[in-house]
């Protein structure tokens, strides 16, 4: 917060870290439905996605050589309004689309979404046979807890910290 700072409130990347800049008049409540408005804000942005439409087709096609059986998507893109599932594949049209919220999970877990959605080009349902050839990628099951906890801390309130008490 800054005492200099009067209406504006701001979100930006430093590193791999979002910086918060708001006005110090802000109440405890108004202070966190801003923060929680400006990230998702920012991490919608387009141009923050670590891979363009193009890479993440390559990035699908070398996981499917290397963990399934071959079957390429004919596209694959992020998406903004997908906040239910982390990805989505369209068994007829070859197409994938990863949610937006996957854009700052570590590699290897969006490397599982896409091993997933890439295995829906063979079994196009959650039958057994699906989930063997799923399970495939080396991390499938590590990459499930974390996006269980990723899922949960998204779906939580956000409530602030506590204030320190009185000196």
């Amino acid at each position: 917060m800054s005492a200099r700072r009067k209406k504006t409130s701001e979100a930006r990347w430093d590193g791999g870290r979002i910086v918060v800049s708001l006005p110090a008049h802000l109440d405890a409540e108004s202070r966190q439905k801003t923060i929680d408005w400006l990230v998702d804000r920012l991490l919608t942005r387009e141009h923050r996605h670590p891979a363009d439409d193009e890479a993440l087709l390559a990035r699908a096609v070398d996981l499917s050589d290397r963990y399934l059986v071959g079957a390429h998507p004919v596209s694959v893109r992020w998406v903004t309004n997908q906040t239910a599932r982390w990805g989505s594949c369209s068994y007829y049209s070859g197409d994938i689309r990863l949610s937006h919220r996957l854009c700052v999970v570590p590699g290897w877990v969006l490397d599982s979404v896409l091993v997933h959605e890439v295995a829906h080009l063979t079994y196009p349902d959650h039958s057994a046979d699906f989930h063997r050839l799923a399970a495939g990628y080396p991390r499938h099951d590590e990459a499930g807890v974390f996006l269980a906890g990723y899922s949960l801390g998204l779906s939580t309130p956000k409530t602030p910290a506590p204030a320190p008490p009185a000196a």
